[in-house]
């Protein structure tokens, strides 16, 4: 921002913390993350790749093994407790 810009500012004219030169789209309020969405997300993504598992097993080859499984249920224990995690953080004071 310019120098005249900043002289010109109001205390009214001031939204948020977070400069709109950088981000445009805080003027209108829609700067930041939604922490509850993102944990939802995120236990929608635990919930499918669990889900995955109940897979057809029609079409595959006797010998193929089980590390799919392995990966499947690695990556949704550790996303399901990375949310676990951030939720007692956020819980607790700082």
């Amino acid at each position: 921002m310019a120098a005249t810009e900043l002289e010109n500012l109001h205390p009214a004219d001031v939204v948020t913390k977070v400069d709109t030169a950088e981000v445009p789209s805080a003027a209108w309020g829609w700067s930041g993350e939604s922490r509850r969405t993102a944990r939802i997300a995120g236990w929608v993504v635990v919930v499918i790749l669990l889900g995955m598992l109940f897979e057809n097993q029609q079409g595959s080859s006797a010998g193929s093994g089980n590390t799919g499984y392995i990966f499947l249920i690695v990556f949704a224990v550790g996303l399901a407790g990375i949310l676990i995690r951030d939720s007692l953080l956020q819980r607790k004071p700082r």
